[in-house]
């Protein structure tokens, strides 16, 4: 007795599959987990799919590799930013409760 596979339709189609990721993209602004579930699925489906769908596929690797890039650069400026914003703030107040001029209120950094 031989068995024979059936070709099986899948269960979903590249185009749906493709939408998917994004919407997992979307929601990765809130749940970043979503979007590496994203990223892997686009990852397996690069190979097997039609050149119009894979060009989706790849187009949504590349966003989520550039987008991390962009995060990793980023979010260091931010913290740098929201220190020496805290540090001008509360400098600032103290000299201006005080009385007191700002020496270098041209600085870039603390003043």
């Amino acid at each position: 007795m031989t068995l024979q596979y059936e070709t099986e339709r899948p269960i979903a189609s590249d185009h749906t599959i493709a939408i998917a990721v994004y919407v997992l993209y979307g929601l990765g602004y809130f749940t970043m987990v979503t979007a590496l579930i994203g990223v892997v699925i686009a990852y397996v489906k690069l190979e097997d799919a039609d050149p119009v769908m894979a060009s989706h596929f790849r187009f949504q690797v590349r966003t989520f590799w550039i987008g991390l890039l962009y995060n990793v650069i980023g979010i260091p400026i931010l913290v740098w930013w929201f220190i020496w914003s805290v540090i001008r703030i509360v400098k600032g107040g103290l000299l201006a409760a005080e009385g007191r001029p700002v020496a270098n209120p041209r600085s870039w950094l603390f003043g």
